[in-house]
């Protein structure tokens, strides 16, 4: 288990994309079982109102710092090397460790076809990468027959790494319930990097992403999706971290 950063009560793990790297190998060849959330300021923002889904988060495997302010707060606390471990970059270089490592892969959530044509996009990319399955879920729990023709499509390939791509908390609160259930190593949860590298979806250039700002980039994209969520959620988020910085408010993990 990695040092963590208690971003309102969210324990962020301490990690940059190499030492990210290395831990997820490191599970995937002792076959040690886990869950790995990728989170910003929407899934701490979530986890303020959902006690359960903030012991999700804190129970995880890893929880990355996948926005700036994850990193800025990192910072602030003394962790100089903390980065950001962005969901759609990581997979890229566990995919590239793949080539070499015989990994399996397995793509799990979007849109109709979207974890199909992610697969054949990687697989375009890294010649070499095991996908050993898709599924594509409907939009609300599975039902007994889903769940059953999941299992064992699963129990058939046992993928080594299994991608979720589904929206914050649904995609937490999944990997939770099914790491059990499944026989897979670890579970990663990577939301719209399925849409970004299946080419539905642009990526806000490394600019904007570098600087905090990826979020607005979004925004502009997807305004009736995303609006509520920016406009509340950020400067809430600002007003909270500030008051814990203050010594205003305890935010205690748990």
């Amino acid at each position: 288990m990695t040092n963590r950063v208690n971003v309102l009560g969210v324990g962020i793990s301490v990690l940059n994309l190499k030492t990210a790297l290395a831990a997820i190998a490191d599970a995937v060849r002792e076959r040690r079982k886990g869950y790995i959330c990728v989170t910003g300021v929407h899934g701490v923002m979530e986890a303020q109102d959902d006690a359960s889904f903030k012991k999700i988060l804190n129970e995880s495997f890893l929880c990355t710092p996948d926005g700036m302010p994850m990193v800025w707060a990192g910072k602030l606390n003394g962790q100089r090397e903390m980065r950001r471990v962005y969901g759609p970059d990581l997979m890229l270089d566990l995919c590239a460790w793949s080539e070499n490592s015989g990994c399996k892969h397995f793509f799990y959530g979007g849109a109709d076809g979207v974890a199909e044509l992610l697969a054949q996009k990687l697989k375009l990319k890294f010649p070499k990468l095991k996908v050993v399955g898709t599924f594509t879920p409907p939009f609300r729990a599975l039902n007994v027959d889903e769940e059953n023709k999941l299992r064992e499509q699963v129990g058939l390939s046992q993928p080594d790494i299994f991608w979720v791509g589904l929206s914050t908390p649904k995609q937490e609160k999944f990997m939770a319930e099914f790491l059990p259930k499944l026989d897979v190593t670890v579970m990663i949860g990577v939301g719209a990097a399925f849409d970004f590298h299946s080419g539905r979806v642009k990526q806000a250039p490394r600019w904007m992403q570098r600087s905090g700002l990826e979020w607005f980039y979004r925004l502009c994209c997807e305004p009736r999706r995303l609006a509520k969520r920016y406009f509340k959620n950020n400067p809430l988020f600002a007003l909270k971290f500030f008051a814990q910085l203050t010594g205003l408010k305890k935010f205690p993990l748990e």
